[in-house]
């Protein structure tokens, strides 16, 4: 039967720094409650009629949701993380209903089996079909809801990209627990899946042995596209801290795709490639990059440069016109591209091509960007040649 979600009142909306968070109070079919979900639309959102944004489902609102919302801020705007659709969902008073399960078995109760279907079968639903969010999707979860977000991997087709477990609460039968993740079909899914575990040097002796024990086995799955990452924060000053730097650490991690070229990127993986295989990599990268977070952010200048020394100084400049073409594919408007093209008809002495490429180029430019000028100076030494 298909669930209807039914909205009760919008309760209040706050701005901060332009960005909106809305409360609503949710009237479930399932779980038969009202529940109080916050969520927050990142400054653009408005702005932007074009992108969609990744969405995050934030559990233990009441204490994670600010925390979580002000890492993607921080994230966001040094340009390392996409801007995120974040919903919590407060459970200060019902999480041990929410997320209980049998520390024998590992089962969840019935109670917490309808909240996990209240999440993907209501919420979710319900936030895509009225927000513009993107494929790729997070959890959130702290101790006991940390354990209750590993279930969703028995799901046969995968609802959530990311899964940030946070001193999670595991049970004692760790062994059939995850054997009944269905992790190996996410080898046959076109997509990319991140699962952070944040350890707790803090917790008793069982708890963390249950932890290491889990991040052992998780670290161990042979799927390429499954990528695991655990810290034991071993040197966290309190087991406080360790949330905080939890999640920010999971965002490095999660969207390490989405940062610009770093230096250890570009030594590791880029360095000793071929001027065609620097190309595909930095395309590969930007289309991967629009296809799980729903970001058309355009070509960083950076990236280009990082890539450019290879295809110059490699095989004499060669392929100057297929970074050129790949640039002007990609991202139209930018005018890199036209750049690239006229330096591979210059370097041929086809300077009537050559000039055209920066005429174009140059046209794509605003005015008053201070790099204009710098830009008109190619133009003007082709008509110089032309003289």
């Amino acid at each position: 039967m298909k669930v209807t979600p039914i909205l009760i009142f919008l309760f209040s909306i706050s701005t901060i720094f332009s960005q909106e968070t809305i409360f609503k109070k949710y009237d479930s079919e399932i779980i038969n409650e009202v529940r109080d979900i916050s969520i927050y639309l990142p400054k653009s959102y408005n702005k932007d009629s074009i992108s969609n944004f990744p969405l995050a489902i934030v559990l233990d609102g009441h204490k994670l949701f600010d925390l979580y919302v002000g890492t993607s801020n921080y994230y966001s705007y040094q340009d390392n993380a996409p801007e995120q659709i974040v919903v919590g969902i407060d459970m200060k008073n019902t999480r041990t209903k929410d997320a209980g399960y049998n520390i024998i078995t590992s089962e969840l109760t019935p109670d917490s089996k309808d909240f996990y279907r209240f999440i993907r079968d209501e919420i979710i639903p319900f936030v895509e079909a009225s927000y513009k969010t993107s494929p790729f999707l997070t959890i959130v979860g702290e101790s006991l809801t940390a354990n209750f977000i590993t279930h969703f991997l028995r799901e046969k087709y995968a609802i959530f990209n990311a899964y940030v477990c946070l001193n999670p609460s595991l049970s004692d039968d760790i062994n059939t627990q995850i054997e009944s993740y269905k992790l190996s079909n996410l080898s046959n899914e076109d997509n990319t899946f991140y699962f952070y575990i944040a350890g707790n040097p803090y917790a008793n002796d069982k708890k963390l042995a249950k932890i290491k024990k889990f991040a052992t086995y998780m670290k161990t799955v042979d799927v390429d596209n499954f990528n695991v990452v655990y810290d034991d924060f071993s040197d966290s000053p309190s087991s406080s801290s360790l949330i905080s730097e939890g999640i920010s650490r999971a965002f490095a991690k999660v969207f390490e795709i989405y940062s610009g070229i770093t230096k250890n990127e570009f030594e590791e993986k880029i360095k000793n490639l071929s001027p065609p295989d620097a190309i595909s990599y930095l395309e590969i990268k930007y289309l991967d990059i629009e296809f799980l977070f729903g970001s058309n952010i355009g070509i960083r200048p950076a990236d280009v440069f990082a890539i450019e020394d290879i295809v110059l100084d490699k095989e004499n400049g060669d392929y100057l016109d297929d970074f050129g073409t790949m640039i002007l594919k990609l991202f139209p408007t930018s005018e890199m591209g036209h750049y690239y093209l006229g330096k591979y008809y210059e370097s041929g002495k086809d300077f009537k091509k050559a000039l055209k490429q920066y005429r174009l180029g140059y046209g794509k430019m605003d005015p008053q960007d201070p790099n204009a000028d710098l830009f008109y100076q190619n133009v003007e030494r082709l008509l110089n040649k032309e003289n």
